[in-house]
């Protein structure tokens, strides 16, 4: 089979690769210069570094067994970070059962209603239960209001802004059911596994092409034919599109009334900053005041030795917001210093000067809202064009994302198409 793929991220170069090896010609065609969409990475003292935060989990099963299979198991290594809660102006160590027991906010009962919400949520092993329930009405009901208020809503609030009290409780049962408190980092970059992937799909003779934004999908006859925005044109037996579900329903001119318009996603903006001081005691920082400018901080050397960064200690400060949020459409420079009084309550001591260099990267379709009519919302991998399949963010239910869901799903695809 004329295998077309749409976007070399996890999804697109995992199906790349399966259809390679079963003997496909396969072309990948990426908007961008860079492999690994939402994965993509920078240079960070000469070691390849996510542009957005990335690390996986014990339960990643699908990104596990594929780095087994590149040969790099000995670059995932796994690490109990630290994690922590900004909250009333205090710094909170939250990143084990013992210390979220003791968070001081809490009276016993708060607690035992904590802990037995939480140990009944990594026991239920369906959470199609909760897709029509809203997240904070369960908590509200099930660890109480004062947990709620504490932990829940600010975090809700802060990733989903306007759209909290929607959340459904299965996007939250997911984030809690299935995380565990290791977390494996590959070492020297997640970017080695991107690359791994290429070099095995084009050692077999696959083809990835950059900066190919796909302009047109159209299925005429047989074969499908894809326009590129530089005026390339491609015909495939089959395509497979890896992107946000706008911009499929947009190449393939669907009307705006169809499913694939409905679902709504929230935009991403991370600064990656340099510094010469560590700025937090954690891996992880929950901001839990909704007054501020950003949703966490992450030390990623409070994880990862900073001698693998030249010697600096490297810091993402991360959100979500709408794309039309100040946060999303103001000058980085600019977003910076609005960024440095806030850093500075995280740290007293914080100061601009501690910043020997910065990076600031946003995506416009990062997470999509998770509301309880989401999952009635979600597209098949099936379009109305017969030889055109859809794998995207949007149909990982109900995690929304992540790039162990995103492989299982391209192995899916590849396995329901016969391509692997």
């Amino acid at each position: 089979m004329k295998l077309g793929i749409v976007g070399a991220g996890a999804t697109g170069l995992t199906a790349a690769f399966d259809a390679v090896r079963a003997g496909h010609d396969v072309t990948v065609l990426e908007a961008s210069a860079e492999l690994g969409g939402l994965a993509a990475s920078i240079e960070v003292g000469g070691t390849p570094l996510e542009r957005f935060y990335h690390h996986s989990f014990a339960s990643d099963t699908a990104m596990i067994e594929l780095i087994g299979e590149l040969g790099l198991s000995d670059k995932l290594r796994f690490h109990k970070p630290t994690t922590g809660v900004y909250l009333d102006g205090e710094l909170h160590d939250f990143g084990t059962p013992v210390e979220m027991l003791k968070f001081p906010e809490f009276s016993m009962l708060d607690r035992l209603r904590f802990g037995a919400s939480a140990a009944a949520l990594k026991v239920i092993r369906d959470g199609s239960r909760f897709n029509e329930v809203r997240a904070l009405d369960w908590m509200r009901r099930w660890a109480g209001p004062k947990v709620t208020s504490t932990i829940w809503e600010p975090l809700l609030k802060g990733k989903f802004g306007e759209h909290a009290e929607e959340i459904s409780m299965a996007w939250l049962w997911a984030r809690i059911h299935c995380r565990t408190f290791e977390l494996g980092y590959v070492h020297g970059g997640f970017d080695q596994v991107y690359r791994a992937l290429s070099e095995a799909v084009t050692e077999r003779g696959g083809k990835i092409e950059f900066s190919k934004p796909v302009a047109s999908i159209t299925q005429p006859s047989a074969v499908v034919q894809v326009g590129t925005s530089d005026g390339s044109s491609y015909e495939f037996d089959h395509l497979i599109v890896t992107v946000p579900q706008p911009a499929f329903a947009k190449a393939a001119d669907i009307e705006s009334d169809d499913v694939l318009w409905r679902n709504q996603y929230l935009g991403a903006t991370c600064f990656i900053l340099e510094v010469d001081r560590s700025v937090i005691p954690y891996y992880w920082l929950n901001i839990n005041d909704p007054e501020f400018p950003f949703l966490a901080v992450v030390e990623h050397t409070n994880m990862v030795d900073r001698q693998e960064y030249g010697g600096n200690h490297v810091v993402y400060v991360g959100n979500y917001v709408p794309r039309d949020d100040w946060r999303f459409t103001t000058d980085p420079a600019e977003l910076l210093s609005a960024y440095v009084p806030w850093l500075k309550r995280l740290n007293p001591d914080f100061d601009e000067s501690w910043i020997r260099n910065w990076h600031f990267s946003k995506a416009g379709f990062a997470q999509p809202i998770v509301t309880p009519t989401y999952r009635s919302l979600i597209p098949p991998h099936t379009t109305h064009l017969p030889h055109v399949t859809l794998a995207t963010m949007s149909q990982i239910y109900p995690q929304d994302r992540g790039q162990s869901y995103a492989i299982a799903m391209a192995h899916e695809v590849t396995e329901t198409l016969g391509l692997r």
